[in-house]
């Protein structure tokens, strides 16, 4: 028999005989801080959040539905729900259906029957991911959907609750109420994933300094993870003695003390603006998921075990036992559920379905939104901003030095920025980028970060949560590859599983690629971008000079303020000090600094383009664009050869149409690109101009498939001006 029904005939034959186990607490309602109606409606939850597990394997077996990861078993995480507030964002883990069920009890008119099997049923009409997976969610229970996580969602609900704090310091209104509280709720077995370390490790080393913490963890813990046992005591012994978090334990079989255990949780973080690990035992009935044989790796002995731990049954042995209903009332009432779900079932399934890929990606790239209202600084103010460089602002300066000005005059416009990374503060960052914003703006704008990627990156994605906009910095590229899911699995696929009703725009800006002189090796040059160009709705920006990344970074701004998008903003290393071109001295890379509304903007897609020849284009970015502007002057001046040089600048959404533009009439093409061969922007653009361009003949000059070296040797695999004036010349003579 389906594990699912053995359970089910066990729960309906002890309520039918009375032969239900006993009630294993004395604590009352009034003492735990329930009414009777509050126990009964929170019971009601838990009945249906495991009516629509059996529904969900129903529909499976029929073809109709797609999914049967169950809460069955977890249904403890209702307390939750009912000791806190709507105005509580709730980063939910899978099995926590009963909670949305609970929540929505606290506000009129909602549907969670109805919108769950529609979401079971993949149907366009799900409201909260359109169709496009089973997830728990819902914009107006303030509940942000996630996927089937291994608590990679913790990071942002950390920077969630931290951007509640900060937004109170700065006096900013954001959708997060001043004593709100985050949740987020994880398996035994995910709090053992680094990225739950990581967050849980970040929240107690910020609470361990005094700054506002106001999270609860929820540690859903059945023992067991798939088929791999959690050892007897571990969570326990890992979280109980963590510095700055309070710990609380419960059983989520008992109604009772689940309940008082979560209120207590909830009062602690809110009052205390303090992180909370409440640990809630549970028991996972029927296995991981519906394809999932336990009797396979567990003994039928603790199949029956785990069964007899059923919150349904000693739920509805409290209810009996205080006499608040009877079990014949039980049973109608779990059978009433029963009838109602497997009738919106059939008609959920009867429902429309995606049926292009319009329709699927329509919600990938969010939905605009007004701008937000600029802060139109006195120029009384703005000079008092740069009263320390204002001797130095007409005068030719290198990236860095640009960037720095162009991230103080974003933030004196924009209250909402916040900077944020490891040595972002009085250091000003490892090259300098940051300096002075933090005496400009202090410590609520300017945060330093503990040195974990993961939390630097979720950090951003909650203070979006929170209407604010972040500006992180990841100091080396190569470390991406610690946290590139909070990228790829969290920020870039909100929009999408919410179908555009949540979004998280952010930007990350990242000190990379290669040619870095002095010091490094492959750890501080590393030359690859495919980990962001594969994202779909990632914006890659790439400026390789001073001007052009002060327009680009404030293009970054409005695409994240006004088109709600995730920028990833790489800054060329070896060009962040570099002013001069062909000799030294003669600053043909350096710039003034442009003020805002002085500059020509560079809108997403738009390329860059030097010369006017027409026997070549070279195409190009960062580094590659700065030697192949050596090279063309090599050309002209030594080969007679005419030729354009272009600029991507935008590496993601490349604008096809605006490089073939740019080409133009040249009839030849050389590629640079410092990425590798294998899986390097120049595969893409041989693609592009195969496809879209047959007429132009392309080649390229790429990198080798090498990791870099340190010392003299960094450059040896790159592409280099006389590497790229030899591939020229070969490129024009055929």
């Amino acid at each position: 028999m389906d594990p699912a029904e053995t359970v089910h005939n066990t729960l309906i034959s002890a309520l039918r005989t009375g032969a239900l186990p006993p009630v294993r607490t004395a604590l009352s309602p009034e003492q735990a801080g329930l009414s009777a109606p509050e126990l009964v409606g929170m019971f009601q939850s838990q009945i249906l959040s495991r009516q629509l597990d059996r529904i969900a394997r129903k529909l499976q077996g029929r073809g109709e539905g797609f999914y049967t990861i169950g809460s069955s078993g977890h249904e403890g995480n209702a307390a939750l729900a009912t000791a806190s507030r709507v105005g509580d964002i709730a980063f939910l883990h899978y099995r926590d259906a009963a909670f949305q069920i609970e929540r929505a009890r606290q506000l009129p008119g909602q549907t969670p029957v109805w919108d769950m099997l529609l979401s079971f049923a993949a149907s366009a009409e799900d409201p909260i991911s359109g169709g496009r997976h089973k997830v728990l969610g819902s914009k107006v229970l303030n509940i942000p959907p996630q996927t089937s996580t291994i608590a990679s969602h913790l990071p942002k609900a950390v920077g969630a609750a931290f951007s509640i704090g900060i937004a109170g310091k700065l006096g900013l209104e954001t959708p997060l109420a001043e004593d709100a509280v985050v949740l987020c709720s994880f398996g035994d077995a995910s709090a053992n994933h680094s990225t739950a370390q990581g967050a849980i490790n970040c929240a107690s080393w910020a609470a361990y300094q005094g700054s506002p913490m106001p999270i609860v963890f929820l540690c859903e813990d059945n023992g067991i993870g798939i088929s791999t046992r959690t050892p007897a005591g571990w969570i326990a012994a890992s979280f109980a003695h963590r510095p700055a978090l309070e710990y609380i334990a419960c059983d989520g079989s008992h109604l009772l003390e689940s309940y008082r255990a979560a209120r207590q949780a909830i009062d602690h973080a809110r009052a205390r603006r303090s992180p909370v690990f409440l640990h809630m035992q549970t028991t996972r009935l029927y296995g991981h998921a519906g394809s999932d044989m336990q009797a396979s790796y567990m003994a039928k002995q603790e199949i029956v075990q785990h069964e007899a731990r059923d919150p349904l049954l000693h739920g509805a042995a409290l209810l009996a036992g205080l006499g608040i209903m009877t079990p014949s009332e039980i049973l109608a009432m779990y059978e009433e559920a029963e009838e109602t779900v497997a009738r919106v079932a059939e008609e959920a399934i009867q429902r429309p379905k995606l049926t292009s890929s319009a329709e699927v990606m329509a919600s990938i790239v969010p939905p605009r939104r007004a701008s937000p209202r600029l802060n139109r600084p006195a120029t009384e103010e703005r000079a008092a901003l740069f009263a320390g460089d204002e001797t130095q602002m007409d005068k030719p300066q290198h990236m860095a030095r640009l960037l720095s000005w162009a991230l103080a005059d974003l933030m004196l416009a924009h209250p909402q920025i916040v900077v944020a990374g490891e040595d972002v503060g009085p250091k000003g960052g490892v090259y300098n980028v940051t300096a002075k914003l933090h005496a400009r703006f202090g410590s609520g704008r300017v945060i330093n970060t503990l040195l974990d990627e993961q939390s630097i990156l979720g950090l951003g994605i909650g203070f979006a949560h929170n209407g604010m906009l972040s500006i992180t910095e990841i100091q080396f590229l190569a470390y991406v590859h610690n946290a590139e899911d909070q990228l790829r699995g969290e920020a870039a696929t909100l929009s999408f599983f919410s179908n555009g009703q949540y979004t998280n725009p952010m930007i990350v800006r990242v000190a990379g690629l290669g040619y870095q002189k002095g010091f490094g090796g492959h750890f501080h040059n590393d030359n690859s971008l495919a980990i962001f160009r594969d994202i779909p709705g990632v914006v890659l920006a790439c400026p390789s000079n001073g001007r052009d990344a002060v327009a680009m970074l404030r293009e970054c701004v409005r695409l994240a303020l006004e088109e709600q998008r995730v920028v990833v903003f790489v800054e060329p290393i070896a060009l962040y000090m570099t002013r001069d071109l062909h000799q030294e001295g003669d600053l043909l890379w350096a710039s003034t600094y442009e003020a805002p509304g002085e500059a020509s903007p560079i809108p997403l897609g738009s390329v860059g383009c030097r010369g006017t020849g027409t026997d070549l284009a070279i195409v190009s970015y960062g580094n590659g664009f700065y030697l192949s502007c050596q090279a063309h002057k090599v050309l002209e001046d030594a080969h007679g050869v005419s030729a354009r040089v272009i600029d991507l600048r935008w590496l993601a959404p490349v604008d096809a149409d605006a490089l073939l533009a740019a080409v133009g009439p040249c009839g030849r093409v050389l590629i640079v690109d410092e990425c590798r061969v294998t899986g390097s922007q120049s595969e893409a653009l041989m693609a592009l101009f195969a496809e879209q361009a047959p007429h132009i003949r392309a080649s390229r000059i790429a990198a080798e498939d090498s990791f870099i070296p340190l010392g003299r040797a960094a450059t040896l695999t790159l592409p280099g001006r006389d590497s790229i004036v030899a591939a020229a010349l070969e490129a024009v003579r055929g």
